[in-house]
């Protein structure tokens, strides 16, 4: 299978036919990058100078926005800039969300907003954690926010002001890696997802679906044989491109990159097209018994 479905669009709000919308979204749900090399995601002129590491905090790896609540956080913004901040995130939260849409028209009734984000600063070299460094190959699960088996896709725009691309490594397919680390997670310990959300650890309940995917990401990060070692394929994403992707299927890295905007949307399995193409469903099969 081909790593990357490419995408002409070049419109927030492309107009396509039933049996395209079914085969893109086949191929993203099979665990394909859907490239759309020639949308760009436009900066206002007021937005411009926005575009600066500065912003950041420097604690965390990228200045957060919640299309709900329309808060920002984790960014060293004040007053009118934090309010520039929240406009730029809050338009590109909207054109992602009516992207996927119009993509993908089926997920339209099951879609959950989740955070947008923004990153000012150069992925590489930036000092991480064995288990938050991104430029190591893992497939999506967090810790504090379990998802109950409901997929995590996720769109991201390139608005690098100097053409630089972001550049992606992407691994072998689930149904290869989830066989390779799976003898090695111990099964949950029984009581510990009561404990965990009860001492405010999980912000909800850890099912085992939970519990094995992160036990996963950290096996991935962790084992440096594996990351040596593995099959894997570059992909560059040029700058005025999106991408969209389902992270908890496809194991990907980040290798370089600086400016990017991210929205995650989590999806219901039950609203997926092909439902048997989720982990959840890949895992409940490995394991021969329900994870949620």
């Amino acid at each position: 299978m081909e790593i990357l479905k490419t995408l002409e669009f070049s419109t927030w709000n492309p107009a396509l036919q039933s049996d395209e919308a079914k085969d893109y979204t086949h191929a993203l749900e099979s665990g394909q990058l859907a490239l759309l090399p020639h949308l760009c995601f436009e900066l206002e002129a007021s937005e411009r100078h926005l575009l600066s590491p500065k912003w950041s905090d420097g604690k965390a790896k990228n200045i957060s926005y919640d299309p709900q609540t329309k808060m920002v956080k984790h960014t060293s913004a004040t007053g009118a800039d934090m309010e520039a901040i929240g406009r730029m995130m809050g338009r590109y939260a909207d054109s992602a969300h009516q992207l996927v849409e119009n993509l993908f028209p089926a997920y339209a009734k099951g879609l959950v907003w989740g955070r947008t984000s923004y990153r000012p600063v150069e992925a590489e070299g930036r000092p991480s954690s064995v288990r938050k460094d991104d430029s190591l190959l893992h497939v999506d699960s967090f810790a504090a926010t379990p998802v109950q088996g409901a997929r995590i896709l996720r769109i991201f725009s390139n608005i690098n002001p100097d053409g630089k691309p972001r550049e992606w490594t992407i691994g072998e397919p689930f149904d290869n890696l989830a066989p390779r680390f799976l003898p090695k997670i111990p099964k949950p310990v029984p009581g510990s997802s009561w404990l965990l959300k009860t001492l405010g650890i999980t912000k909800g309940k850890r099912t085992a679906y939970d519990h094995y995917m992160l036990q996963l990401h950290d096996l991935e990060k962790l084992d440096s044989h594996f990351q040596q070692t593995c099959p894997k394929t570059a992909v560059s994403l040029p700058s005025g491109s999106t991408w969209i992707v389902y992270t908890d299927l496809v194991p990907h890295a980040v290798k370089s990159g600086q400016y990017c905007l991210e929205q995650t949307f989590y999806l219901p399995v039950e609203a997926m097209q092909e439902p048997k193409l989720s982990p959840l469903k890949k895992l409940e099969k490995l394991v021969g018994r329900k994870l949620v």
